[in-house]
């Protein structure tokens, strides 16, 4: 009997092998490569987009697979650098064992493509188009701006002006970088005029806000009204970093209500160091809403420039690694919707949790390989509240030797924050925390940036 029984378990073996091998042959770019690609690549990899190719049909992936399949197996790609075994948040780009594996015998067993009819090109367009279909309105520079190749960060601050036909609400501001993709980080905000303004119209180039205060170069750009007083402004109505994708959510938490008379300020917008003269045609996109907002966002930055200080000051010498910390004590409930990790080049982990007032850790989120090109605004799936008197705890390591690929003096230098110095080869330790105040049941809803 015992034979029997092995003679019967080799041939369960032949049988379940040759299963696979069907399995195999089975898999197809229809059905199977094809989610995985739209869903994981093609955001960056379109037409005109921040990645160097596209994705987008069959052919594209066709030419790059043995590429494509090295990258994934590799875990260099998609770019998602936040641990999803930790916390997780919408549009999150990473593939599981077993799509690796589909993709890998995909590319060794013929390649087939499938029953093309399958594949929607409708929500191909929608995704590779980054967008929520037609801006309403896009604001551009008056011209494109000059990055001198000098290997230096240049800093500008600016006023895109722009009159509608009645108050408006916008639901959505979205900043699309030029594809030489210089732009690190933009910040913008909203002027809005409640008095008249009889030169609102007038345009104005981006200024160098080195060679300015604040004041003068509000001056400059003609914010002020004519008696010297200055309109209302609403904060933070768009945020860029690389790797940002613009964030909706669902309807009546955020959004702004905007007058006729309105200005967008750029403050600031800044662009990494360049070895050659370039030109930067970065423009913005705004979306209208039939609805006003209900719940106005807010925002709290603790480390660097922010809240809370970084523990020790933040000063890497160098050939060391160092660890440093935040601490921040929330003074209300709030229903955090958003957040924002940011260091800089020496960046080597990031890990943030809150510590509620019963002595509950919180996961908020951890990367354990920083890569100071993809910096992400990390939404949620589901609003997390967090009660009064609960602590943000950041605890980060930075690599300041010259094991480091991307340390950038050889042989590495001081490194510290500078006061604040925004410049890439300086260095900053942030979070940022977008939210809203707390209303009961906040926990139960379900955030979405899907395009619609």
């Amino acid at each position: 009997m015992a034979v029997l029984s092995n003679k019967f378990k080799f041939l369960f073996l032949i049988i379940f092998l040759f299963s696979s091998c069907i399995n195999i042959d089975k898999i197809n770019y229809s059905d199977d490569i094809y989610p995985i690609i739209t869903k994981n690549c093609v955001p960056c990899h379109y037409k005109n987009g921040p990645a160097p190719f596209k994705l987008t049909s069959f052919s594209d992936v066709n030419k790059r697979s043995k590429m494509i399949n090295y990258v994934i197996q590799t875990n260099y790609m998609p770019p998602w650098p936040a641990d999803h075994n930790y916390s997780n948040f919408v549009g999150e780009k990473y593939l599981s064992e077993k799509e690796k594996k589909m993709i890998e015998n995909w590319v060794y067993s013929g390649k087939e493509i499938g029953d093309t009819s399958k594949i929607s090109f409708t929500s191909q367009k929608d995704i590779t188009e980054n967008t929520l279909g037609n801006p309403d309105l896009i604001l551009r520079y008056n011209k494109k701006q000059l990055i001198e190749g000098n290997n230096e960060d240049k800093f500008l601050i600016g006023k895109l002006s722009f009159e509608l036909e009645k108050d408006t609400n916008i639901k959505l501001i979205e900043f699309v970088p030029d594809t030489n993709y210089l732009a690190h980080h933009v910040n913008a905000h909203l002027i809005l005029y409640d008095k008249f303004k009889s030169n609102h119209n007038e345009k104005y180039d981006l200024i160098d806000s080195e060679l300015y205060s604040d004041s003068l170069a509000f001056e400059m750009l003609n914010i002020p009204y004519e008696d010297g007083t200055y309109p209302m402004l609403i904060s933070s109505v768009c945020n860029y970093l690389p790797g940002v994708e613009p964030v909706l959510y669902p309807d009546g938490i955020g959004g702004y209500s905007i007058s006729k008379q309105t200005s967008l300020l750029i403050k600031d917008i800044h662009y990494g160091p360049s070895p050659i003269n370039v030109y930067d045609n970065s423009y913005f996109k705004i979306y209208f809403s039939a609805n006003k907002p209900k719940r106005k966002l807010r925002e709290i930055v603790i480390g660097t420039n922010g809240e809370a200080p970084v523990i020790p000051p933040l000063v890497i010498p160098p050939n060391e690694q160092r660890e440093f910390n935040i601490s921040y004590k929330l003074n209300k409930d709030i229903s955090l919707l958003t957040i924002n990790p940011h260091m800089h080049l020496l960046g080597k982990k990031f890990l943030s949790f809150a510590i509620s007032p019963d002595n509950d850790t919180i996961p908020l989120i951890k990367i354990d390989n920083w890569d100071f090109r993809w910096q992400y605004f990390y939404t949620f799936k589901k609003i997390k509240y967090l009660p009064k008197n609960s602590k943000i705890i950041v605890n980060a390591l930075f690599d300041n030797t010259d094991k480091n690929p991307d340390n950038p003096y050889t042989p590495p230098q001081f490194i510290s924050a500078k006061n604040g110095s925004m410049k890439t080869t300086d260095e900053m330790l942030q979070l940022v925390l977008i939210f809203v105040e707390y209303e009961i049941g906040d926990e139960n809803i379900k955030l979405s940036n899907e395009r619609k």
